[in-house]
Order: structure tokens, then sequence, then C-alpha cells
């Protein structure tokens, strides 16, 4: 992995990212009632808003099934939030054609085999540090962060910085 991902920074309009690995630790708590509960990181989350205020389209492409995690994501802006993707390169597709996005505008954020092959189609494949081994070995970018703790912000904030939109008069409000 180079700094080649730098320049690609420069024509990203649209983020999709995993939600499990990526927005949190990858652990989930069983509880006895069937609810699978999650954390995540409010930076994250800062970031995410931010991104969508300024205009970035946020995607979500989740194998998971969760309403609680759709709910978060409409909280913070998030208009495309994609639960039960068992196909996420069929998901993506679809939400590019449908948006009139061309690949090389996206960055996505992926960190196990479910998203392999949907990371190989976008202009910009990065993951977190503690992404599996074939994720880590396609991806343009590797995060030095893990899953669940700011790797989202650190690419979206990577990202508004190069095009200018990270720290300005706007962005202080949330």
């Amino acid at each position: 992995m180079s700094d080649n991902y730098k320049t690609k920074l420069n024509d990203i309009t649209t983020f999709c990212f995993d939600v499990d690995g990526v927005f949190t630790d990858g652990i989930v708590i069983l509880s006895t009632d069937g609810d699978q509960l999650r954390t995540a990181n409010v930076r994250d989350g800062y970031a995410v808003q931010l991104a969508a205020k300024k205009g970035y389209r946020v995607a979500i492409i989740t194998g998971g099934r969760s309403e609680a995690v759709k709910k978060r994501f409409e909280g913070l802006g998030v208009k495309d939030v994609f639960l039960s993707s068992s196909n996420k390169v069929k998901v993506f597709n679809d939400y590019l054609a449908k948006e009139g996005i061309k690949a090389d505008e996206v960055c996505y954020m992926g960190d196990d085999i479910p998203d392999y092959r949907v990371m190989g189609m976008a202009g910009l494949a990065t993951c977190p540090n503690d992404a599996a081994p074939e994720i880590r070995e396609i991806a343009d970018y590797i995060s030095p962060v893990n899953g669940g703790k700011g790797c989202v912000r650190d690419i979206l904030e990577q990202t508004m910085k190069v095009q200018g939109k990270w720290f300005d008069d706007e962005s202080h409000e949330w």
C-alpha cells in the first residue's frame, strides 16, 4: 500500500460502508430476547453527519438486519441504508445506477470477505486496521485505526480535508 490513494480522494463524492467490523468493533452482544447489541463510535457519527451536510452521498450496505442500526444512520442524515444485503455487489450496482454515480467516485470501506468483490469495484477501497487479511490485501488504504474505534472518521476526515470541506465555519454546528 502506498500514498497513491490520496490522489483518489479528490474524486470522491460517495461513501459506502459496511457496519459490523467497520462502525463497530465486530463484537455483538446477544440478549435473551434475540436482539444483537452493538456499540458505535461518536466521532465516526460526527464525521458521517458532517459528510452528509457537506453534500456527500453516504450509503450503508450491510448483511445485518438491525432496525437500531437503520435508526442510528437515519439520525445522522444517511438516506440510503441497505439492510439484509446478502449480495452486496448487486446492492452496490443498483445504488450507483439509481443515483447516477460512477464507481470511481466511490470510497467503500469493508472489513471481511462479504466486502471483497464490491471493494474491487469501488474507486477507492479502504478498510480498518483489523480487517481480514484478504481485505487488507486489496485495500488501497488501510486505516491505522481498528473497526469501531474511528476508522470511518479517519477516511471521511482525510477526504474532506483534501477537498477543503473539513474544518470551516459551517463544520462546528451539529
